[in-house]
């Protein structure tokens, strides 16, 4: 606002400032203290001019800030206007969506009170269907209530229909319980007989499991006791054989101490052999043997003789 008036006062000034010129005189040739003087006045005529201005644009300034804060008066009576129109506005949303929701809700009600109603309609039918049924089957069981009254009247044990009705009522609780437990029973037994039946089975496939070990292990004693019968036979053999060939081989070492002694006599040789020392026997006859092969063949050599041919005796 201040450039504005700044601005203002310029544009006056150099209005004033371009006034037209004064006519030429005939004297123009002025003192300087008449030019002054003219200045002067020109000057006060400018001064005047611009407070004459100045007034007016303070009087157009004032109008202007009267109608400024005229319009911000009405500006704010509007934005406070347009904030109560957009409060009514939205009171009214607000109102109208609470309305259209009861509304909305109050047709729900009436639609669940009409299935409701349908649905009372619907039961008090089911209620009249069921008391004419009640009806016609109180009228049948009429017979039974006459019955139970006659009963009543025999009997001093009950007062009433309904102490009888009680009392039946508990004996067949009773007699429900009782079957209920027999069943019960009956079940247990035959769960207990089928245990024992797998019982005897699994015993008796044991058993027979047992029966074919005992088989097997018989067979195997058999076998075992005949393996047992051919060794002690081969057994008795062997010692037979062993006395055998200890008998043998007593007679062998007597025959081969003999032959040694006699040799040795023969040959008139001091030998220092052991008894039991056979295999040594047997060389020192094994070398008198040799010693007489070849004397022998010495002599034949000498004085050769023709063969004699052995006799059957002696080759035997």
């Amino acid at each position: 606002m201040a450039f504005e008036l700044e601005e203002y006062l310029r544009a006056a000034f150099r209005d004033k400032l371009l006034l037209p010129k004064m006519p030429e005189r005939e004297d123009d040739y002025l003192t300087p203290a008449t030019r002054l003087l003219e200045k002067r006045r020109e000057l006060a005529e400018v001064e005047q001019a611009l407070l004459a201005q100045k007034e007016e644009f303070q009087m157009k300034m004032e109008s202007l800030q009267q109608r400024q804060k005229e319009l911000q008066h009405k500006e704010g009576q509007l934005k406070e206007a347009i904030f109560k129109f957009d409060k009514f506005l939205k009171d009214n949303d607000s109102k109208r969506s609470r309305a259209l929701h009861k509304v909305s809700e109050q047709r729900e009600q009436v639609v669940q009170k009409a299935v409701e109603a349908m649905r009372l309609r619907q039961e008090i039918a089911r209620l009249l269907v069921e008391r004419d049924r009640l009806q016609r089957r109180l009228e049948a069981h009429a017979i039974f209530w006459s019955y139970l009254q006659a009963v009543l009247e025999k009997t001093e044990q009950f007062q009433e229909i309904q102490a009888l009705i009680d009392r039946f009522r508990t004996l067949t609780a009773t007699n429900v319980s009782l079957v209920q437990q027999d069943l019960g029973s009956r079940e247990a037994m035959a769960e207990k007989q089928a245990q024992l039946q797998q019982y005897l089975e699994q015993s008796n496939n044991e058993i027979m499991q047992l029966n074919n070990q005992l088989a097997v292990l018989q067979a195997q004693q058999e076998q075992a006791r005949a393996k047992v019968h051919q060794w002690e036979s081969k057994w008795t053999e062997i010692q037979n054989t062993a006395a055998k060939k200890t008998l043998q081989l007593g007679q062998i070492k007597m025959a081969t101490l003999n032959l040694f002694q006699l040799v040795t006599k023969q040959m008139k040789l001091q030998v220092d052999v052991p008894l039991e020392d056979t295999e040594t026997q047997l060389d020192t006859v094994q070398l008198c043997m040799l010693d007489l092969a070849d004397i022998l063949a010495d002599l034949r050599k000498v004085d050769p003789a023709p063969a004699i041919q052995p006799s059957p005796a002696a080759a035997s």
